[in-house]
């Protein structure tokens, strides 16, 4: 068996790269002589490259999106006969060069995702044979119970070298998001997943070469003594690549814009390099890039240069009204960004309790002059001394806590798919935070044993563990009820969405000085609207409303917060 390098050909565009489309073949499958194993883009056409030979993918080069150079490596084949890479394939290099094809094979993104077999089932390697080793590290339980995570993001690339201990990975369970690092010292070779992706627990992560045997054994063929050239074996039959072109649509006849004092940047002939998305954005804009400085390599343009191109009034581009004002251009370029991590996370959450819940909303206007005036007094009198200083979310939340004994059916967890209602004594208080990652619910345990500063201290501690990425699965989960706020975003009013299953949540919104009617009297006082929505297959509208009410006569007479 041989190895067949299938280049890039020149398919006839006076091109110098294309832009890889799409796979019609991955590693390991077995492929037909003319048959189709990808799509190419050159400037104006979409290309189907075929196959020269007949034989078993080994490896693919380039992934959707990227550019290849003609006369690059796209496929690599093992064929029957000798190929045409019996010397210099072994120096080409691979994603997962020199681990063997098994790892190479799992450290593609396309490649199939099976772990790798245990030690005892790898053949042994020869004594002449033993080299650096291959170390495969699988994602590992990391203590939340879960069969799977899901990948952040990377801190490492093909090719790092890491030391033991050093962050290789983010993965994100059910809330909580957890470093992985090296457990040895190595280089990376292949890494296994794509941020987004979700990752069985067990799995191979990382690829490291390491010194010494490593943890998976593998077989090293050395390279055969080349043959004296009389002796030659005749190289495998092979034709040219055959490729179909499928001429694009064609381009809408515009009229060429005036160049006016319009200079090239490039000798007449020369044709300016630039990827096919930036030529159709050119297209779309109407510039011709015969006339845009190009700062890439050998003055490759790339969407920066289209951009200061078109701010420094380029000639191609349409100018609002018919003076030589300030150029007024459109925008047509869309990112697309893949929603993954807590963003994700988040997504889903809110999605399925608007799907499952029937909302509905209650706000009510309360006066915290009185409640202010304590809680500056406080903070005023505590100031120097270990206490912490209070916002308004202790004084709702106690006030919620005093409230929730005479409205059970608020406080606790809607089991809609087995019909039943868990109802707690206890008061498990959800605090929504806002954290770099998205939104994040930590959750303070039984809040009716602590009090005002007790409260005060957990909010706290625990939105500065949400924010930093620290807090535990235990602190994300098990709240009752939940408190939202934006703080001094708070806006006039809002409709919260109820963090599924619970049934209740509540929303303070921004303080504001208000004129307002006292005892017949015009005056100014601090007034809150407070915002809230409630499951109506449990909570009853009435319910819901003397539940506020109650909430409100609290924390406008902030002195019964304190009376038993």
């Amino acid at each position: 068996m041989g190895k067949y390098v299938f280049k890039l050909p020149d398919v006839g565009e006076g091109t110098a790269e294309a832009e890889v489309v799409g796979w019609h073949i991955k590693v390991g499958d077995m492929v037909e002589e003319d048959q189709i194993i990808a799509d190419i883009m050159t400037d104006k056409a979409t290309v189907e490259i075929t196959s020269p030979v007949s034989g078993k993918v080994i490896s693919t080069h380039g992934e959707p999106g990227e550019m290849a150079a003609v006369g690059s490596p796209l496929v690599v084949f093992e064929v029957e006969g000798a190929g045409n890479a019996a010397a210099d394939f072994e120096a080409m290099p691979t994603p997962a060069a020199p681990v063997d094809a098994e790892v190479a094979e799992l450290g593609r993104p396309d490649g199939p995702r099976e772990t790798v077999p245990a030690a005892e089932e790898a053949l042994a390697p020869e004594p002449d044979a033993m080299g650096p080793g291959n170390y495969i590290f699988k994602l590992p339980d990391v203590g939340e119970g879960t069969a799977e995570a899901e990948l952040v993001g990377w801190h490492v690339k093909v090719g790092d070298h890491v030391a033991e201990d050093q962050l290789l990975a983010d993965v994100m369970t059910d809330k909580a998001t957890v470093e992985l690092t090296s457990p040895v010292s190595g280089k990376v070779v292949a890494l296994h997943g794509e941020p987004g992706g979700q990752l069985a627990v067990g799995s191979p992560l990382v690829a490291l070469e390491v010194e010494g045997k490593g943890n998976v054994e593998t077989t090293r063929t050395a390279a055969p003594a080349p043959a004296p050239a009389a002796a030659a074996a005749p190289k495998a039959e092979t034709k040219p690549a055959s490729v179909a072109a499928k001429p694009a649509a064609a381009t809408p006849a515009r009229a060429s814009a005036p160049r006016g004092e319009a200079f090239a940047t490039r000798a007449e002939g020369m044709k300016p390099l630039a990827s096919p998305a930036v030529r159709q954005r050119a297209r779309d804009l109407g510039i011709e890039l015969q006339f845009v400085p190009g700062s890439g390599p050998a003055g490759r343009i790339g969407h920066d240069d289209l951009d200061a191109y078109v701010q420094s009034g380029g000639r191609g581009v349409a100018r609002s009204g018919g003076g030589g004002g300030s150029a007024r251009v459109a925008r047509p370029h869309v990112e697309d960004i893949k929603i993954i991590g807590m963003r994700r996370k988040t997504a889903e959450k809110m999605q399925e309790a608007k799907r499952r819940i029937p909302h509905f909303m209650y706000a009510e206007e309360i006066d915290v002059t009185e409640l202010e005036a304590l809680r500056a007094h406080l903070n005023a009198q505590n100031k120097g001394t270990d206490r912490p200083k209070l916002n308004l979310l202790p004084f709702l939340a106690t006030a919620m806590i005093r409230t929730l004994p005479q409205h059970r059916s608020i406080n606790g967890r809607f089991d809609d798919d087995n019909g039943v209602f868990h109802q707690f004594e206890g008061v498990h208080l959800g605090i929504a935070a806002q954290t770099p990652t998205g939104l994040m619910v930590p959750v303070v345990r039984h809040a009716e044993a602590l009090d005002i500063y007790g409260l005060a201290d957990e909010i706290a501690r625990l939105g500065a563990a949400a924010k930093a990425g620290k807090a535990t699965k235990d602190e994300l989960s098990g709240s009752t009820i939940t408190i939202t706020s934006l703080g001094t975003l708070g806006g006039l009013v809002h409709t919260p969405v109820i963090n599924h299953p619970e049934v209740a949540i509540v929303g303070p919104n921004k303080i504001i000085d208000r004129v307002v009617v006292r005892h017949g009297q015009m005056v100014v006082r601090k007034m809150m609207n407070l915002s809230s929505s409630f499951d109506h297959r449990i909570v009853d509208g009435y319910d819901a409303a003397e539940f506020i009410q109650k909430v409100k006569g609290l924390l406008e007479h902030p002195a019964t917060l304190f009376m038993d």
